[in-house]
């Protein structure tokens, strides 16, 4: 069985055409995807996390 996708910070933030600085001020209230710490530092963001994340998100614009 595969392990769940993990994408590093800078492929979320390509993928929904945010700065970091940006994503790191909507992290700070709350509103961000949940992100994984990697014993190196490095941030992960689950690819099931993300897409229910984008859910909340059409549900908030509707």
């Amino acid at each position: 069985m595969p392990s769940p996708e993990k994408l590093k910070l800078s492929e979320v933030l390509v993928e929904i055409r945010m700065s970091r600085a940006a994503f790191y001020r909507m992290r700070a209230r709350g509103k961000a995807p949940r992100l994984s710490k990697l014993p190196n530092g490095h941030l992960r963001v689950s690819r099931a996390d993300l897409d229910a994340w984008w859910a909340t998100c059409e549900q908030s614009a509707a």
